[in-house]
């Protein structure tokens, strides 16, 4: 239990790094940023895929297919949405936001699957959702309240990265649940091949992604300075790290703890990427938390792990299949 634990908080550890890159490159687009991170992320699939190219070569056309899906939205789109929110409302909201992704995720699961997995009680779930809510608005009001002694800020550039933070949930919620279709409709394929095929699928997007966008910065006069941009070592060695970091070493942590802990717990301690992400924001700050973003951060971790607590209950439909 303890060595799981620490897995765990290993990989929240590293994930949150996932949203310090857009901190740390302001000047760069986030589409660039995106097509960086999963570029270096396609690069180091590579050695991965030649030693189980075996299991590999079994997948057909359409596996493929579903796999340039699945990297498109969850990876590519779901980066460029996120990047671009923190760039334009900061850290702490699109992080919020992002946290209530896994109580979004049983809730769109307890509609779209409640036949094949049994269904979370509505009552049961209102307090989870109504404590995630009260969280968001509290780390809401404390970046507003701070925004507002600014002069020099952007109501509108705030309120549109927060939009951008929900278009992040979005794409990260169709994700597991479309991922999760595949593998349960295919147990005889390895999970991690699985992996390994998305991780290779990913890089001819991003590649092309990377070269449609430097195309459209030159045709347009775009002073950026292409293609690694005013700061071109720091950037790739960013890109670099967080697509070893997060896109491998993270989910090698993951898996690991996955192996040591109950589903129940280690769903809960997705929690330590929130935290980590936070608290990587107000470093970068150079401040403490206001006491009201603290309380909308106790919430959103009170609401996670109550959701994370409701087992689900079979359906009639299911109960007679």
């Amino acid at each position: 239990m303890l060595l799981g634990t620490l897995y765990a908080l290993a990989a929240g550890l590293i994930w949150g790094l996932v949203f310090v890159g857009p901190l740390l490159l302001p000047e760069y687009p986030a589409a660039l940023q995106s097509f960086g991170r999963y570029l270096a992320f396609g690069l180091i699939a590579l050695p991965l895929a030649w030693l189980d190219r075996g299991a590999l070569r079994q997948l057909r056309r359409s596996d493929w297919l579903e796999a340039l899906k699945l990297v498109a939205v969850g990876n590519l789109l779901y980066y460029l949405f996120l990047a671009s929110a923190i760039q334009r409302a900061g850290g702490p909201l699109p992080t919020m936001i992002i946290g209530t992704l896994p109580v979004v995720i049983a809730v769109c699961a307890n509609l779209r699957d409640a036949r094949r997995d049994g269904r979370l009680p509505w009552l049961r779930l209102l307090p989870s959702l109504s404590l995630i809510a009260l969280g968001i608005a509290c780390v809401n009001r404390a970046e507003l309240q701070a925004l507002r002694a600014d002069p020099q800020a952007d109501l509108q550039r705030y309120a549109l990265g927060g939009l951008l933070a929900v278009g992040a949930v979005v794409c990260w919620t169709w994700y597991p649940l479309r991922n999760a279709d595949w593998l349960r409709a295919h147990p005889d394929r390895s999970p991690r091949t699985w992996a390994t095929a998305q991780g290779v699928a990913t890089l001819p997007l991003a590649l092309c992604g990377y070269a449609a966008l430097w195309l459209w910065m030159s045709a347009r006069g775009d002073a950026f300075a292409m293609p690694f941009g005013p700061r071109p070592l720091f950037f790739v060695g960013l890109m670099a790290a967080i697509g070893l970091l997060a896109s491998w070493v993270g989910t090698l942590c993951w898996n690991e703890a996955s192996q040591r802990l109950p589903t129940a717990l280690a769903g809960q301690l997705i929690v330590f990427e929130t935290l980590a992400a936070l608290s990587y924001a107000f470093v970068l700050r150079q401040q403490w938390p206001p006491p009201l973003t603290l309380l909308g951060i106790a919430s959103l971790i009170a609401g996670v792990v109550w959701a994370l607590r409701i087992r689900p209950v079979a359906t009639t439909e299911a109960a007679t299949a």
